[in-house]
């Protein structure tokens, strides 16, 4: 699975360890999700889709 999370993190402007934060995991499981080594939970995904103001199927997709 991929993901877009890296272009819209960098939209809004914010650091890696902010997303982390605010979705409550550590910066490194934020990095691993951005490079493709780990795919997130479904409860984190949407968090993840909710902070950044977007839908779940626009930040991951199926390559």
């Amino acid at each position: 699975m991929k993901n877009n999370i890296r272009s819209y993190r960098k939209k809004i402007g914010i650091t890696q360890e902010n997303l982390a934060l605010a979705v409550d995991v550590t910066r490194q499981t934020i990095n691993a999700i951005e490079n493709n080594k780990y795919n997130p939970t479904l409860e984190l995904a949407m968090k993840l889709a909710k902070f950044l103001d977007v839908r779940v199927e626009e930040l991951f997709f199926l390559d």
